[in-house]
């Protein structure tokens, strides 16, 4: 049998570690159906949450399928003794991590196959004794040990369960990690509760795709946008910063915007039959056709010049582009951010990206300074773009 065991020295911190659950305000809902765990605004706040006395707990084991794939973001959390006592099951590179808090002793255990394969998966947790069980597909890929020295106290009071994020600060985290996931759970059994869940207010509860590849949706009513000094900048003044775009799409591509520039790459005014750049400076304006709808697409940014597939679209010494760049512009990806003319007139972007790179290097949109709650960051429909579950 091959699996992970792992014994620790910490206070075995009680059912919770098997559970979804409670919390705060919103619509009520059954957590047993499909529940799809993206599409919020508050990445650390649990989608859905509840609490139970802990005197109505009779079973020790939960379990759920589970279909992703993200390589990281926060499945379940549970609590007891209002966040002194915690426990979080999450993805870190596509593998179940689980993270304990009690008192002052924090761990921090990853181990078992990748779940980030699109597929589903039954994932089952359970206590036995002193070790917490995670099960995937029937096979134990995760096993943690929990031993202490000191009396076990018997626990008393209520249990707080979250499902998709937190409800203690993230500082609190032995290993921190990005806690927005987009997966999907279906036919979840909670210890014995069938108690309704609260939804986070900001949440945006949509079906999942029944199929899914790589990629990232987007469903025609929204954008995502970075700072570029956050992103990587340029190497060589010669090879530029590239922002290359691989995928299928109509509406606007992406907009570059700084205070005296404003650059659209897409479709203007409903017109979907052709590609345009639309250029906003200061000094005037002027357009360029592109090919329509092309698998691949590169845009490179030089120190006075902009380049689309090959293709020179800008040419301007007053402009130092690599200066912009690193004090930081807004690239956005799927729409014109702002009331601007442009922004009006632009359409926003329905396909899928299957990949995005910037310098060569996959940009995660979960990492973005803003996202539509509509966007899917990592999952595309395989079929039609309306396909749902």
């Amino acid at each position: 049998m091959n699996y992970l065991r792992v014994v620790v020295v910490v206070l075995l911190l009680g059912p919770y570690l098997i559970l979804l659950g409670r919390g705060a305000s919103g619509t009520q809902i059954s957590a047993r159906g499909v529940i799809n765990l993206a599409h919020r605004q508050s990445a650390w706040t649990p989608i859905l949450q509840t609490s139970a006395n802990l005197s109505d707990i009779r079973s020790i084991r939960s379990f759920f399928e589970f279909r992703t794939l993200d390589p990281e973001g926060a499945i379940f959390y549970g609590d007891t003794k209002d966040g002194k006592d915690w426990f979080v099951l999450s993805l870190r590179d596509g593998i179940p991590e689980m993270q304990i808090g009690k008192a002052d002793i924090l761990v921090s255990i990853k181990g078992g196959r990748r779940l980030n394969d699109g597929a589903w998966h039954l994932l089952e947790l359970r206590s036995e004794g002193k070790f917490v069980v995670l099960e995937v597909n029937s096979n134990p890929e995760l096993v943690v040990g929990l031993h202490s020295e000191l009396t076990e106290e018997e626990l008393t009071g209520k249990i707080r369960l979250g499902l998709g994020g937190m409800l203690v600060d993230k500082q609190k985290l032995f290993n921190p990690f990005q806690p927005d996931i987009d997966a999907c759970v279906r036919g979840g059994q909670w210890l014995n509760l069938s108690t309704l869940w609260d939804t986070d207010p900001t949440w945006d509860p949509r079906p999942c795709f029944s199929e899914i590849k790589r990629g990232s949706y987007f469903p025609g009513t929204g954008m995502v946008t970075f700072n570029t000094s956050d992103l990587p900048g340029f190497k060589t003044e010669e090879a530029g910063i590239t922002i290359q775009i691989i995928g299928s799409w109509t509406g606007t591509l992406l907009s570059l915007q700084s205070t005296d520039f404003e650059y659209i790459l897409g479709e203007l005014d409903g017109h979907t039959d052709v590609k345009e750049v639309q250029l906003g400076l200061k000094e005037g304006s002027e357009t360029a056709a592109l090919p329509r709808e092309p698998a691949a697409l590169t845009f490179t940014i030089l120190k006075h010049s902009l380049v689309v597939n090959s293709k020179p679209v800008l040419e301007t010494e007053s402009l130092d582009f690599f200066s912009m760049w690193k004090k930081g512009m807004l690239l956005t990806f799927g729409g014109v951010p702002g009331d601007s003319e442009a922004a009006k007139r632009s359409n926003h972007l329905r396909g899928c990206l299957e990949k995005i790179l910037v310098q060569e290097q996959v940009i995660d949109l979960d990492q973005a300074l803003y996202k539509h709650t509509t966007v899917s960051s990592h999952s595309c429909p395989t079929e039609a773009m309306n396909e749902l579950a």
